[in-house]
């Protein structure tokens, strides 16, 4: 009969411990999900207060790129996520009602709108 070498890999898991992390795997998963599946896409919205600001920085963040309808003040509207989308490298732009928004290493290029 031949021994095996013991496998190094193979431990004792000590349960125990596992409850002090207080990790929350079914709320990380969703975020990796929309993370992926929406990252480098054109994000149509209406820009009116109803959506929480964070949502549109970590859309922006996934490299998303913003085509927002505005319905209201666009300083009022915005003022909750612009700064931080500047901060990170993104650009804001009104156009015709509507307000784009890229993120870092997208510019807007208004070559072609001429002297308006």
């Amino acid at each position: 009969m031949t021994r095996r070498a013991p496998n190094a890999f193979a431990g004792v898991w000590r349960l125990s411990g596992m409850s002090d992390w207080d990790l929350d795997l079914r709320d990380a998963e969703e975020q990796m999900d929309e993370a992926f599946a929406d990252s480098g896409d054109v994000v149509l919205g209406v820009l009116d207060g109803t959506t929480d600001p964070e949502t549109w920085i970590r859309s922006v963040d996934y490299g998303n790129t913003l085509l927002l309808s505005i319905d209201g003040d666009l300083n009022e509207l915005a003022a909750g996520f612009a700064r931080e989308i500047r901060d990170m490298g993104g650009e804001l732009m009104h156009f015709r009602g509507f307000l784009v928004v890229t993120p870092p290493g997208t510019s807007i290029d208004t070559d072609r709108l001429g002297d308006e």
